[in-house]
């Protein structure tokens, strides 16, 4: 994309200074009653969501290619590019134009990406959507899972020669649409190889910076309060940094209030039966091992639930068994105590 920037009028000069912060996003920029799209971003939207790709005059010789959605029906068509793998960047006019003097004040407002998406038509009614950071070094491997739409977050550590094998399997419990990795577990291309062909995860490289263990401590303490961070393992903190690189990038790409992000699990090995990818396929815990569909799976024949919050918990009990006995016996009591008391239930 050549483009003499002198020559750009003052609206488009405005575009291209909103996406060069935002490279590798689709940026929809909103005029008027429509998002916008410009450039290689119309060329890739319009063939990505078969949009009529045209053209806008913007102080060049030739005109800039183009292609709009409404943007009161955005959402369908960041829903497809989302499932496609691609990251939008929502541009929003931040003052009315029908008063705003010279050029509309505009500002990204959120950045939608496959595992941070929380529009209903996104995802799959009784499954949660789970973004996931990974940080690993030479000793030590810690990974975090936070599904944005219902707040849970979960959180693990493992150290020792087996620490890449050992998040390998935890993948399997939770099938993380999006990962966020430092460049340790980056490297490792056993790794990142499982999130991208056997989940079809989107993978980050978010380097050092992100996952630094004084942010993160920072981050944890403002997010989950000084228990939580407390609960956290001292002789590994590949834990926390795991999660200061979640949370980091929540912040830098939702520019919202994520208070509701406040319900943090950790749990050290042990506590669940772990699994691996191997085994959970040939069991067909959620998904036939043919089709990889819900139907014919164990799941596809337990679950009676009535809610999507139902559903959403009994996935999570097959995908992570109890190994403590106490814990099992407490669970089937408490099942037992709803199913004999009608009017509660």
């Amino acid at each position: 994309m050549n483009v003499d920037m002198q020559k750009l009028s003052p609206m488009m000069q405005q575009y291209f200074a909103v996406k060069e912060q935002h490279k590798d996003h689709i940026l929809f920029f909103r005029l008027g009653d429509f998002y916008e799209m410009f450039y290689d971003d119309a060329i890739l939207a319009s063939k990505e969501l078969e949009l009529t790709l045209t053209g806008r005059d913007c102080g060049q010789e030739e005109r800039a290619p183009m292609c709009g959605v409404p943007y009161h029906a955005c959402d369908a068509y960041i829903s497809r590019l989302i499932r496609k793998g691609y990251k939008v960047a929502i541009c929003e006019q931040m003052e009315d134009p029908a008063t705003a003097k010279g050029l509309v004040k505009r500002d990204i407002i959120r950045v939608v990406t496959p595992g941070t998406v929380i529009d209903a038509a996104c995802l799959e009614e009784k499954a949660s959507n789970f973004l996931c950071g990974i940080y690993i070094d030479s000793q030590n491997a810690g990974a975090a899972f936070c599904d944005i739409s219902t707040g849970k977050t979960h959180l693990t550590a493992f150290d020792g020669p087996e620490r890449v094998e050992h998040v390998i399997n935890e993948l399997g419990r939770f099938s993380p649409a999006e990962a966020v990795v430092n460049d340790g577990a980056y490297s490792e291309k056993v790794l990142t190889d499982t999130l991208k062909e056997k989940f079809h995860c989107r993978v980050e490289n978010g380097g050092e910076g992100r996952f630094r263990l004084a942010e993160a401590e920072k981050s944890i303490r403002r997010q989950f309060g000084e228990e939580a961070l407390g609960a956290l393992p001292k002789n590994n903190p590949a834990a926390a940094m795991a999660l200061g690189g979640l949370l980091h990038y929540l912040y830098e790409t939702q520019k919202t209030d994520l208070s509701h992000i406040n319900d943090l699990d950790y749990y050290e090995q042990g506590r669940f039966m772990e699994l691996d990818l191997t085994a959970r396929r040939n069991l067909e815990l959620t998904e036939t091992l043919r089709d990889r569909e819900k139907k014919g799976s164990l799941l596809w024949v337990l679950d009676k639930t009535r809610t999507p919050m139902g559903g959403r918990m009994l996935r999570s009990w097959l995908e992570r068994p109890l190994l403590s006995v106490t814990a099992i016996v407490k669970r089937n009591a408490a099942v037992a105590a709803l199913v004999e008391n009608t009017i509660a239930r």
